[in-house]
C-alpha cells in the first residue's frame, strides 16, 4: 500500500456507508465533486482521525470487506495517508482488505470451546464449506464460553446482520440466541447485587430499570458531590475487576485532581480473555446499569464525556447499549444538564474489530483515536495523559457497576458483602456467570455449577491465568495469589481426565502468537518460540525444549510492554509444575 492516493474510486455502496457515517464531503478536498471554488481555495472540514475505526467498520459492515477505492475515500474524508490507513485495517481480524463473500461464518477454537469438541466443529465446517480463509475462519474466544462449542455468523449488508449459534450443531441456523439470562444460572434468585436484574426486568425498559431501583446511585452522587463519591468509593475498598485490581477511588482520585482539562471516561468492554463472558452477561441484561454507573463515575472525575468501547464479537450487547444510551439521553439522564443538577455527559459507543490486546488500557486510547492498537509506555499513566493526550479513567464493566450498590448501601454494608462475578465453563453441568462474595472457596463455586466426569484440574484467570488442583483456594485476589494463580477477570475453566492438555497447552501458545501486536521484541519474538517449542514437545518431550520455555517466559514476564507478553508463560508453566503435562 502506498503513502499516495492511487485514483481508484469507491464503489457507490462503499460511497454511500462511508457519507451515512460522516455526512457528504463538502468538497473535491475531502472526496466530493469539484467546485469552481476548489480551483481557488482548499475548503474542508476538520480532520476526524478518531473516526477511522468507525469508518472502516462502515465500509465492512455493509459490503463485507473493504476495498482499496473504499479505504482512498475514507483517507480523503478523514486526512489519513493510506498506508497508515491500511496498516490500521490489517491490524483488525474482523477487517478484511481481500473480496470475500457477504457472511462469514466465525468458530470459535479457544479454550472453552476445545475443551467441548470445538475440533468437531472445525472439522465439521470445513466439510460442509471449504478450507477456512472465505465463507468462514478459525476465531479466538467469541465470549460465548457457556454455550461451547460456539460460532458467530456476520453477514454485511443494510442492515448488517450477525446470528449467534451454540453449541453448534449440524445445521448452523438451528437454536438461535437464547436471552441473556440462560447464561445465569442464579437469575431470579433472591440476594443477587450486580445480577440482580438479569432475567427480572426488560433490558429495553427505562421504566422496568428504575422500577428495580435504577438511577437511585445516581441521585445519591448528587447529594454527596464529586468528592463524596469517591470518598465511598475509597472507603468500599473497591478494585479493578479486569485482573489489574488497582483501587477505583484511587484512579479516581487522581484522574479527578488533575489541572488538564477536558477529562475522559473510558469503559473498557472489550473482554477477550478466553473464558471471559461476565461483561457481555451484564450488557445484554442490565445495559442501564451500565449507562448509570459511567454517568456517576463521570460526575465523580469531571468528564463530560465517555467512550464505551464493545468488542466486535457482541452485537447484541451493541444494539441493547445503542438502545439504552438513545433512551436515557432522550430521557434527560444523558447530555445537558443530566436532572436538572447543572451537570452534562454523554457517552459515545465505539465497536472494536477483534484484536486482543485492545483490553489493555493504553491500547485501548490508540483505537480509539484511530491507530493500530498497540500499548503505550507507562509514564505518563491514563490519568495524567490518556485519551487524546488528556486525563483519562479507564475502568471495565464490572468494575463500574460495582459502583452502584456502593452508593445504594453505603461503603462498610458493600464491603461486608462484596461481590464478585466468575463465568464458569468447561466440563460442568450449568455453565455460566456466577455472583458471590469474595472469600467463598472454588469448590463452593463448584458445588454451584456441578462439575462432569472426574476433573483434572481448574484454570483460573483465561489464558493468561494458571492450572490450580487445590478447590479449597479462597476466590480473592490474596488467596489465589498464594496458591500462585490469579483472580484476573473472574475465569474458571474446568478440565476433565478427557482433555488433551499437551493440545490446549498449544492452543494457549497460538493464541498468544496471533494476539501480540509485535511491537516489543520479547513477546514478539517469545510467543513464537513458546509455540514452536511446545509443538516439538507434543512431539517427544526433550529437556532441552523445557528448559528454552523457561528462558523465553522468563525474558517475556521481565522485559515486555505489557500484560500480554508479561503473561503469556503463566499457563504453561504452571501446567508443566502442577499437571506434570511432559513428564
Amino acid at each position: 500500500m502506498d503513502l499516495r492516493f492511487r485514483g481508484v474510486e469507491p464503489s457507490e455502496e462503499e460511497r454511500a456507508a462511508v457519507d451515512a457515517l460522516l455526512g457528504p464531503p463538502a468538497s473535491a478536498w475531502d472526496g466530493g465533486a469539484r467546485s469552481a471554488s476548489d480551483l481557488r481555495v482548499a475548503v474542508r472540514a476538520e480532520p476526524a482521525r478518531d473516526l477511522l475505526l468507525p469508518a472502516l467498520h462502515a465500509v465492512n459492515d455493509r459490503v463485507g470487506w473493504i476495498s482499496e477505492g473504499a479505504l482512498d475515500y475514507i483517507c480523503r474524508r478523514l486526512t489519513v495517508a493510506p498506508a497508515e490507513a491500511y496498516g490500521v485495517a490489517t491490524f483488525y481480524s474482523l477487517f478484511s482488505m481481500t473480496p470475500r463473500p457477504a457472511r462469514v461464518l466465525h468458530v470459535c477454537t479457544d479454550l472453552a470451546c476445545q475443551a467441548k469438541g470445538g475440533a468437531d466443529v472445525s472439522r465439521l465446517v470445513a466439510e460442509r464449506l471449504g478450507p477456512p480463509g472465505t465463507s468462514w475462519q478459525p476465531s479466538p474466544c467469541l465470549g460465548l464460553c457457556e454455550r461451547a462449542p460456539a460460532a458467530l455468523a456476520l453477514e454485511a449488508g443494510d442492515p448488517p446482520r450477525s446470528d449467534v449459534h451454540g453449541p453448534y450443531l449440524d445445521d448452523e441456523r438451528d437454536g438461535g440466541e437464547p436471552p441473556a439470562e440462560a447464561a445465569v444460572p442464579q437469575a431470579g434468585q433472591p440476594g443477587l447485587t450486580l445480577l440482580k436484574r438479569v432475567g427480572v426486568a426488560d433490558p429495553a425498559s427505562l421504566d422496568d430499570y428504575r422500577a428495580t431501583g435504577g438511577y437511585a446511585a445516581l441521585r445519591r452522587a448528587f447529594e454527596l458531590g464529586p468528592a463524596g463519591v469517591i470518598r465511598e468509593v475509597l472507603e468500599s475498598g473497591l478494585v479493578g475487576r479486569g485482573g489489574a485490581a488497582f483501587p477505583t477511588g484511587r484512579k479516581w482520585a487522581a484522574a479527578a485532581g488533575q489541572p488538564d482539562h477536558p477529562h475522559y471516561l473510558v469503559c473498557n468492554a472489550d473482554e477477550s480473555e478466553p473464558g471471559t463472558f461476565k461483561d457481555r452477561v451484564i450488557m445484554e441484561g442490565d445495559p442501564y446499569a451500565l449507562v448509570e454507573a459511567m454517568t456517576v463515575a463521570a460526575y465523580a472525575t469531571g468528564c463530560p464525556k465517555g467512550y464505551l468501547y464493545v468488542r466486535g464479537e457482541y452485537p447484541r450487547a451493541v444494539r441493547r447499549l445503542q438502545h439504552a444510551i438513545g433512551t436515557a439521553r432522550a430521557r434527560g439522564l444523558l447530555g445537558d444538564d443530566i436532572l436538572g443538577k447543572g451537570f452534562s455527559f454523554d457517552i459515545e459507543l465505539r465497536r472494536g474489530a477483534g484484536a486482543y490486546i485492545c483490553g489493555e488500557e493504553t491500547a485501548i486510547f490508540n483505537s480509539i483515536e484511530g491507530y493500530r492498537g498497540e500499548p503505550r509506555s507507562k509514564p505518563p499513566f491514563p490519568v495524567e495523559k490518556g485519551l487524546f493526550g488528556k486525563p483519562t479513567v479507564v475502568n471495565n464493566v464490572e468494575t463500574l457497576v460495582n459502583v452502584l450498590p456502593i452508593l445504594e448501601r453505603g461503603a462498610r454494608a458493600y464491603r461486608e458483602a462484596e461481590p464478585k462475578l466468575f463465568c464458569v465453563s468447561g466440563h460442568v453441568e450449568r455453565p455460566g456467570i456466577y455472583e458471590l462474595t469474595f472469600g467463598a472457596t472454588l469448590r463452593e463455586l463448584l458445588d454451584l455449577a456441578v462439575p462432569t466426569g472426574t476433573t483434572r484440574a481448574v484454570l483460573l484467570g483465561g489464558a493468561a491465568g494458571a492450572f490450580v488442583t487445590d478447590l479449597d483456594i479462597p476466590l480473592t485476589f490474596e488467596g489465589t495469589r498464594d496458591a500462585g494463580a490469579t483472580l484476573g477477570s473472574g475465569v474458571v475453566l474446568v478440565i476433565d481426565d478427557t482433555v488433551d492438555l499437551k493440545a490446549l497447552l498449544l492452543r494457549i501458545a497460538e493464541f498468544f502468537r496471533d494476539e501480540s501486536c509485535g511491537q516489543c521484541v520479547p513477546c514478539r519474538v517469545g510467543t513464537v518460540r513458546q509455540e514452536e517449542a511446545l509443538h516439538r514437545l507434543s512431539r517427544r518431550v526433550d529437556h532441552r525444549d523445557l528448559v528454552l520455555l523457561r528462558e523465553v517466559g522468563q525474558t517475556m514476564r521481565d522485559a515486555s510492554i505489557c500484560g500480554l507478553g508479561q503473561t503469556a508463560w503463566n499457563a504453561v508453566e504452571s501446567a508443566i509444575d502442577r499437571l506434570g503435562v511432559y513428564e
